[in-house]
C-alpha cells in the first residue's frame, strides 16, 4: 500500500480493508449547488457504500441559519444531531461524496474538528473511485446505534463576519477565496447575491488542489498552488468561498501541505454579500 499523502485522508484500498471493523464509521456527506438537479440524500438511498449514513449538512446547521445556508450550529445541536447517526467518542469517522470532488466532504471533516472530534478522514477519490475499483455499494439502509458525542467547540478553527471584516485592516489573517477567478474579480454568475469579494482576498480555486480523478495533489505541490498565488502557508490563513463548502477544500488543502489549523469563514461571501454595508473589491487583485 502506498503512503498516504496525509492523516486527513484514506485510500479506498484502505477503507475496502477495515470497513467492518467496530470503530470505523461512514458517511456520505455530499450536497449540491442550489439550482442543481440531484438530489443528494436521495442518491444517497439509491447507492451507497455498505454501513454508511447520509450527514446533512443542510440539516446540521444552526436553527437560525436562514437566509444564510448550513451555518454551524451550536455544540448541543451538533451533538445531538450526529450521535443519532451512529458517530460518536472513540470511532474514527470516513467522511466520503458522491461526486469525485470532496467539498461538502471536507465541510464535515472541518466540522467535526471544529467540535474536537479529531479521529475523522476523508475518502480519497470519493464513491467515484470507489466503484472504479471493484468496491461494493448497496441501497440498503443501516440504523445506526446511538452514541455519546462530546462537543467541544475548537475557535481556531473558525471565523465570524465581525472578526473577517476587523482583518481587512489589520491583516493578520490571509484571507483565500476558493471561488472561481471570475467570481472573485466578480465577472463570474453569483448565486450568493452581488458580484465581488472581500477586500483584501488573495485567490485559490478549489480544484487546483485536486487531480482530475478528484485526489487531492500531494502536499509540495499544493504549498506550490497557495506560493504562486501569494499565500505563505507558514502565516495564518482563512479560507473563505461562496456559502462555506468548497472553502474547506482549501483547509483541508492547507492540512495536507502542513497547516494543521486553517480557518474557515463560516458565512462567506453568502453572508458578506447579504449585508448592505460590507466592504467590496472586484478585478484583479
Amino acid at each position: 500500500m502506498t503512503e498516504p499523502k496525509s492523516d486527513a485522508l484514506v485510500s479506498t484500498q484502505w477503507l475496502a480493508e477495515h470497513l467492518d471493523a467496530p470503530d470505523v464509521r461512514v458517511i456520505d456527506a455530499s450536497w449540491y449547488m442550489p439550482g442543481s438537479d440531484k438530489d443528494a440524500r436521495a442518491l444517497f438511498n439509491q447507492k451507497h457504500i455498505p454501513g454508511a449514513v447520509f450527514f446533512d449538512i443542510d440539516d446540521i446547521a444552526a436553527d437560525d441559519s436562514a437566509p444564510l445556508p448550513h451555518m454551524m450550529p451550536d455544540a448541543i445541536k451538533f451533538s445531538a444531531k450526529v450521535r443519532k447517526l451512529g458517530l460518536g467518542d472513540g470511532v474514527r469517522i470516513v467522511v466520503y461524496a458522491q461526486t469525485g470532488v470532496a467539498s461538502a466532504a471536507c465541510r464535515a471533516w472541518w466540522m467535526l474538528r471544529h467540535f474536537g472530534h479529531n479521529d475523522v478522514v476523508v475518502l480519497d477519490g470519493g464513491l467515484p473511485k470507489w466503484e472504479a475499483e471493484g468496491n461494493p455499494v448497496t441501497d440498503a439502509p443501516t440504523p445506526p446505534r446511538e452514541r455519546h458525542f462530546t462537543a467541544r467547540a475548537n475557535s481556531l478553527l473558525l471565523r465570524e463576519y465581525d472578526q473577517v471584516l476587523a482583518n481587512i485592516d489589520t491583516g493578520r489573517e490571509q484571507l483565500v477565496d476558493a471561488r472561481s477567478a471570475e467570481r472573485y474579480a466578480g465577472t463570474g454568475k453569483e448565486i450568493w447575491g452581488a458580484a465581488g469579494r472581500i477586500p483584501g482576498a488573495y485567490n485559490v480555486p478549489f480544484e487546483k488542489l485536486l487531480n482530475s480523478d478528484g485526489t487531492f495533489k500531494e502536499g509540495d505541490e499544493i504549498r506550490g498552488i497557495f506560493h504562486d498565488a501569494g499565500v505563505n502557508l507558514d502565516k495564518p490563513m482563512v479560507a473563505s468561498c461562496g456559502s462555506g463548502v468548497t472553502a474547506c477544500v482549501l483547509a483541508m488543502g492547507a492540512y495536507i501541505a502542513g497547516k494543521k489549523h486553517a480557518a474557515v469563514y463560516d458565512g462567506s461571501w453568502a453572508e458578506w454579500a447579504s449585508r448592505p454595508d460590507s466592504p467590496r473589491a472586484s478585478g484583479e487583485r
